[in-house]
């Protein structure tokens, strides 16, 4: 029920396009056949520049689950913490560095943890907070969940919470993304809420899939994560 439910909240007028729900169940969903086509540059451009309208359609607050919804969320099989924070640093410390963090904690090794921990201080602190509103965001927005057709871009599998915009940015930006450049660029044309020198960002809302790879896959993505992370310490 999850996706249903963040599938029918990502659906905004003016926004991008949402795959449409055939059935939904308590442990299954039936989707619409999405026809994909190549995508286009110009479909790229038109894709950042809904998405900005799509995150701006805003969430109660940072970490919220979308309107109406009070099951369990996650992300990928994980269970993913909604609980709105009063911050976005705090939130994204607790509920997305920590929490993940602990389950990866074998992986990352004493120091690594101590370093997660370093960040977590910092982000708690405020020290990446700027005045953005929460923004509605997909929450898993790597390019296997942004599909094409003649239309343009179509949303699926969405992990969606209120948040902070860079985060599907940086999920976009992490594994490749067709014209990733063209997109990126529409979206920060588009967008009034990108703080100066957002893209020096990145890397930090990187920190948390990198994270949930951790865990769920292991290899070197415990590495990346530490990498990741080790930039935004004093």
């Amino acid at each position: 029920m999850a996706e249903a439910a963040g599938l029918d909240w990502l659906r905004v007028p003016g926004g991008v396009s949402v795959v449409d729900v055939v059935e939904a169940t308590a442990d299954s969903i039936t989707l619409a056949k999405v026809v994909t086509a190549a995508p286009t540059r110009a479909a790229a451009r038109a894709f950042g520049e809904t998405l900005a309208i799509t995150h701006d359609a805003g969430a109660t607050r940072f970490g919220a689950a979308p309107d109406g919804y009070s099951g369990p969320s996650f992300i990928a099989d994980l269970p993913m913490p909604t609980e709105p924070g009063a911050t976005w640093g705090a939130f994204y410390a607790d509920q997305r560095v920590l929490h993940y963090a602990r389950q990866a904690a074998s992986q990352l090794e004493v120091a690594g943890c101590r370093l997660m921990d370093a960040l977590a201080e910092r982000l708690a602190d405020g020290d990446f907070d700027d005045d953005a509103p929460p923004a509605r965001l997909h929450g898993d927005l790597w390019s296997g969940n942004v599909l094409y057709d003649a239309g343009g871009a179509v949303l699926i599998d969405p992990s969606a919470h209120g948040g902070h915009r860079i985060t599907d940015l940086a999920m976009l930006s992490l594994f490749g993304a067709p014209h990733l450049d063209t997109v990126l660029d529409a979206y920060e044309q588009a967008s009034v809420y990108l703080p100066t020198g957002w893209r020096e960002l990145i890397g930090l809302h990187q920190v948390y899939p990198l994270l949930v790879h951790t865990v769920l896959f292991s290899g070197s993505y415990a590495g990346a994560a530490i990498s990741a992370a080790r930039k935004y310490i004093r």
